[in-house]
C-alpha cells in the first residue's frame, strides 16, 4: 500500500508536467497517495510492533514501509501546513506600489487562470505582512553591467529566457517548478540610481490561488545570487 502511494505521488506530478491531466487531477491523485501511504504506514507500525523483541521475518520490511510512508505523506503534509500559514496570493514583487509589468511573456499566458495585471493594494498589503523582506536590490554598479549580471543570474537559476532588452533594462523569463511543472513567469527591471542600479523583480504564477511561498523564495534566491 505504501509503495502504491509512493507511485501515485510520483505519477501525480509526472502526469501534470506531461499535460496528461490538469493540476487539479494531479492534486486529487496526490491526496489519494497521502491517504494510501498513511494507511500503509499504520499497517507498518502494526507490523513493527508484532515483530518486536526478535529477528522475525518481515520486520525490516515493516520498518522500511513506515519510513517510506513518512516521506510520501510527510512532504505534502508539510506543504499543506505551510500553506495554512501564508496568504493565498501568487504574485510577489519587490515593488508593490509600481510592480514591473509583463510584456513579452503576456502572450504565453493566454488561457492561464491568473491574469498578468497586479491585484492592487489588497495583494500588496498581504505581501507586506508575510514577506516584509522582499525589497528592491541596490547595487553600486552601472545599469548596463547590472543588466548583464541580472541576465547571467537568471540563466543560473535555470529560467527559460523569453526576452532580454538591455536598452530597457528588462528581462522576462519563465521558471518551471520541480514536481508538478507549474509555470511561473518572472520579470526583472534594472533602473539607474544616483550611486548605481536598482533591481526590481516580480514573480507570478500562471495557475493556483496560493503559491505556498514559491514566488517569494524564488525572488530571494535570485537577489542573493546578484548580491
Amino acid at each position: 500500500m505504501v509503495v502504491a502511494g509512493a507511485a501515485a505521488a510520483v505519477l501525480a506530478g509526472w502526469g501534470t508536467r506531461a499535460d496528461l491531466w490538469s493540476f487539479r487531477v494531479g492534486f486529487l491523485l496526490l491526496q489519494g497517495a497521502v491517504i494510501g501511504a498513511a494507511a500503509g504506514g499504520l499497517l507498518g507500525l502494526i507490523g513493527v510492533w508484532r515483530t518486536r523483541g526478535g529477528k522475525k521475518r518481515g520486520r525490516w520490511r515493516a520498518v522500511l514501509g513506515v519510513l517510506l510512508a513518512v516521506v510520501v505523506a510527510g512532504i505534502p503534509a508539510m506543504y499543506m501546513r505551510k500553506a495554512s500559514t501564508l496568504p493565498a496570493i501568487h504574485d510577489i514583487t519587490t515593488d508593490p506600489e509600481n510592480p514591473p509589468a509583463f510584456s513579452a511573456v503576456a502572450p504565453l499566458r493566454r488561457g492561464a487562470p491568473n491574469p498578468v495585471e497586479y491585484g492592487g493594494p489588497a495583494v500588496a498589503e498581504q505581501q507586506r505582512r508575510a514577506y516584509a523582506d522582499i525589497q528592491p536590490l541596490r547595487l553600486e554598479t552601472p545599469p548596463a553591467r547590472a543588466c548583464d549580471r541580472a541576465l547571467e543570474a537568471a540563466r543560473e537559476m535555470g529560467w527559460e529566457i523569453v526576452d532580454a532588452n538591455p536598452a530597457q533594462g528588462r528581462i522576462e523569463a519563465t521558471a518551471t517548478t520541480f514536481w508538478f511543472g507549474f509555470k511561473d513567469d518572472v520579470v526583472v527591471l534594472v533602473s539607474p540610481t544616483e550611486t548605481g542600479s536598482r533591481i526590481d523583480v516580480r514573480s507570478l504564477s500562471r495557475v493556483g490561488r496560493s503559491d505556498v511561498g514559491t514566488n517569494a523564495a524564488r525572488i530571494r534566491a535570485y537577489l542573493t545570487k546578484l548580491s
